[in-house]
């Protein structure tokens, strides 16, 4: 009259939840490798003259990992680092080539920053946010339309904008 208990039983398993590949990356010359557990902590782009100055760019984009989820897995003693002491600040790169490769900042010491450029694949997160965006460069762009450049394939400018010209008024 009562069912057997085996009736009930799950017949399947549940299945395990794969983790996630981490996401690597490397320094230009290659002697520097490292990888974040996915996903990472947050990105962004990051405007300050700091970051214009060690990346040699209009601003640089950053990926933001716990520093307990970001493993060095070659090439530690080709890294050198400075420090800054006014904006208590570190940053390390490839003593080879010359790569960025951490930045560090104390009032975050549980995170490492790493330039978003530097990973071959996806880190589980888009830079959506700016930082220091009143920093931003007259000269950076900014989305304005492109279009090719006549007898140089793969290069992209942007046409500028005529201006009218007052003194021609009443000319025709």
């Amino acid at each position: 009259m009562f069912p057997e208990d085996d009736e009930f039983a799950p017949t399947k398993k549940p299945k395990p939840v794969a983790l996630a590949k981490p996401a690597a990356g490397h320094c230009l010359c290659g002697k520097v490798r490292f990888e974040i557990d996915v996903p990472a902590r947050w990105a962004w782009h990051d405007h300050t003259q700091a970051s214009r100055r060690a990346h040699g760019a209009a601003y640089a984009t950053y990926v933001g990992s716990w520093r307990k989820r970001f493993r060095i897995t070659q090439g530690a003693s080709e890294l050198s680092r400075y420090e800054d002491p006014a904006t208590k600040t570190a940053r390390s790169f490839c003593a080879n080539c010359g790569t960025p490769i951490i930045y560090e900042r104390a009032r975050a010491p549980h995170m490492v920053n790493i330039p978003r450029a530097l990973f071959s694949g996806r880190t589980g997160r888009q830079p959506l946010y700016h930082i220091a965006i009143e920093e931003l460069q007259e000269w950076a762009y900014t989305g304005e339309p492109l279009v090719p450049l006549k007898g140089y394939p793969g290069v992209v400018w942007q046409r500028s904008k005529k201006k009218k010209r007052s003194d021609r008024e009443g000319m025709f």
